[in-house]
């Protein structure tokens, strides 16, 4: 089934069926973005890098979903018009989500990268010769000893 087939059907599903559907996927992509940015709060990396895969389903599930009820706005209103007006303000609380979300993980890959440059001129730092010459301690920079640092900029 192509994303067109997918998408035709469920614009095709009944008003409350597509609204909660919607709903549930709104729900859990809020729920796992709130997880990712607790994690990132408290330092915890991995355990934030861990729900990538899973932020990115959920949040391809609900933009096809919301294509959907997009699509079917006029016949939503007239058949579920609370519906529609909760998945509003759901969506307006996801991007709120999703903005703060993103400030956290600027954030967060603003301090990594801070940290590991500070970690690398240290690391240098520490195999400079400490040399002196005529007019007291000589300037000239070492050729490195440190080969490299990689990073993983995945955040």
């Amino acid at each position: 089934m192509t994303a067109a087939d997918r998408l035709a059907a469920l614009e095709t599903l009944d008003a409350a069926i597509l609204c909660e559907r919607a709903e549930t996927a709104l729900a859990a992509l809020v729920e796992v973005m709130n997880r990712e940015t607790t994690f990132l709060r408290a330092g915890h990396m991995k355990q934030a890098s861990a729900l990538t895969a899973e932020k990115t389903q959920l949040a391809q599930d609900y933009v096809t979903i919301a294509r959907a009820v997009q699509r079917a706005s006029d016949r939503l209103k007239a058949e579920a018009p609370e519906r529609v007006e909760t998945l509003r303000r759901g969506h307006e609380a996801l991007a709120t989500q999703m903005a703060e979300n993103l400030r956290v993980l600027a954030t967060a890959k603003s301090v990594t990268e801070s940290l590991l440059g500070e970690v690398a001129q240290k690391m240098q730092q520490q195999n400079t010769p400490k040399t002196y010459g005529a007019p007291g301690p000589n300037p000239q920079k070492a050729t490195p000893s440190v080969s490299g640092l990689s990073i993983n900029k995945a955040l």
